[in-house]
């Protein structure tokens, strides 16, 4: 029976997976080993809209004490940049898939070069706008949303958090990791026996989380598990960072993904700094080049770039032994769609809920769904973004023309023959793709419209359709536009105390 874990990593990964086991779990033993002279990755940081579900509605966390603490903005979705149009948005909300009174036809036929938004959340991305005013003048802060979020300031908040709900946090520096056969449910497996720290401490467990990031000190280097490569669809390896602080600049209610000669370059809005990446692949730039276009196309920039290098794959198996990865220790893929904070999420409740379901005892079965169903958010992922590169058309150098003659669509292949044959047509939602798809029929949707994929079934509405269609975009932009922005919802709730 599983009664004591320990968790290797003082980041993000490591403290909401602590979190979630302490909350979901309070008669466990936790305990968290942390070395601060690794530290974190101290980037700003966009998130998914699965972040707040994980943390208020399945851990029932506080929401003020959230705001007081990271001091987040928010996140509707994406603006790309991207393909042949000036611009199109990826959006938390489902505006593909909806069925709109008076149309014969799903949104997606209706998205000519004209149309920026398709319904109410991405208007409030066109005109810069984040929330409905309520009628006594404050924000409605209302689903869908994610936010961008300052690292240092999440992990500071999350770790007065661990404390707070019993987690035991140690400040030490693991100097080995003694292996050898490991007794489970299943039998005997490989597995970590115990952590030898620098200062001589012998650390034991039932159940070690690796949580220490890139260098997957337990379940990549001490247990060498095997390794699935994603270097066929996503062909990106580095990253340089950077950032200026913000002045009058409006504080805009999305992440920005730009097309770049070599890659992408995202923006991530925070209150006070805006935070800028370039992506590349090295085997088409060098970091100088890359550095250089980066400076470049950004000459406001005041800290100084940091290059960062990253491999796109993911663990063969998550959970061997008596370890679980999370997070960078279990896989990574770039930071395109801003997942890393939400397969942390999931895979820390899915651990959760497999050890209540278990009473602490997993049976073999359990942990294979484990290792499946994980594997397979980190495949959906890979598969998600292959789209991103395939179809991307806005510049021809010789990155992009490898991306859209190489990059290999995997388990998304089926939804976008579909598309080629069938256009945006939504007959097949919930046929095609899985439901536990994270970006599910209508991101796959927004990215195939809004790359203008040709496909076998355009549409030309009626003159008195699109007339129609005409009134209602101008209906839903003329809403946004008297929405609130992101700085007055700030100063609104920051008045009343709340934030």
């Amino acid at each position: 029976m599983i009664q004591e874990v320990v968790i290797l990593g003082g980041g993000s990964a490591g403290l909401l997976a602590a979190i979630t086991l302490a909350k979901q779990l309070p008669h466990l033993k936790l305990r968290l080993i942390r070395s601060l002279d690794i530290g974190v990755i101290g980037v700003g940081e966009g998130t998914t809209a699965a972040f707040p579900r994980h943390f208020f509605d399945y851990l029932k966390m506080p929401v003020k004490p959230f705001y007081q603490g990271v001091q987040p903005t928010w996140k509707l979705g994406i603006r790309f940049l991207w393909g042949p149009r000036e611009e199109f948005y990826y959006t938390f909300a489902k505006e593909y898939t909806q069925e709109i009174e008076g149309f014969s036809r799903r949104p997606g036929f209706y998205h000519d070069e004209e149309t920026t938004w398709l319904g109410p959340i991405s208007a409030l991305m066109a005109k810069g706008t984040v929330f409905p005013r309520k009628p006594d003048g404050t924000p409605q802060i209302r689903p869908p949303h994610a936010y961008h979020i300052e690292n240092e300031k999440l992990v500071s908040y999350l770790e007065q958090v661990a404390r707070a709900v019993g987690v035991t946090i140690t400040d030490g520096k693991v100097d080995q990791v003694e292996t050898g056969p490991v007794n489970t449910n299943g039998g005997s497996e490989l597995g970590v026996k115990r952590l030898i720290l620098e200062s001589g401490e012998s650390v034991t467990a039932d159940l070690f989380v690796d949580a220490s990031g890139f260098r997957s000190e337990l379940l990549g280097k001490a247990l060498a598990v095997p390794q699935v490569t994603y270097s066929d669809s996503l062909f990106c390896d580095r990253a340089v960072i950077a950032g200026w602080s913000r002045t009058n600049e409006p504080i805009l209610p999305y992440t920005t993904a730009e097309t770049m000669d070599h890659g992408w370059a995202w923006q991530i809005e925070h209150e006070n700094f805006i935070n800028r990446g370039y992506v590349y692949a090295s085997n088409f730039v060098s970091d100088d080049a890359a550095l250089e276009e980066f400076r470049r196309k950004n000459p406001q920039l005041s800290t100084e770039p940091r290059v960062v290098k990253f491999r796109s794959y993911r663990c063969e198996k998550m959970w061997s032994g008596n370890v679980v990865g999370i997070g960078n220790a279990s896989g990574f893929v770039e930071p395109l769609e801003a997942t890393a904070l939400q397969i942390i999420c999931v895979q820390t409740s899915t651990l959760a809920d497999v050890l209540m379901d278990s009473l602490c005892e997993p049976t073999p079965s359990l942990v294979d769904f484990y290792n499946r169903y994980n594997a397979g958010q980190w495949d959906d992922t890979r598969d998600f973004l292959a789209v991103h590169y395939k179809f991307n058309t806005r510049l021809d150098t010789p990155f992009w023309q490898t991306c859209r003659a190489d990059t290999r669509l995997g388990g998304a292949q089926q939804m976008v023959d579909s598309y080629l044959e069938n256009g945006p047509s939504t007959l097949l939602n919930g046929i095609i793709l899985p439901p536990q798809n994270s970006f599910g029929f209508d991101g796959y949707l927004a990215m195939l419209v809004g790359q203008c994929v040709p496909h076998g079934k355009p549409y030309r509405p009626s003159p008195e359709e699109a007339a129609r269609w005409k009134r209602r975009r101008d209906e839903i932009g003329a809403a946004a536009e008297g929405a609130m922005n992101i700085r007055e919802s700030i100063q609104v709730l920051r008045h009343a105390g709340w934030c």
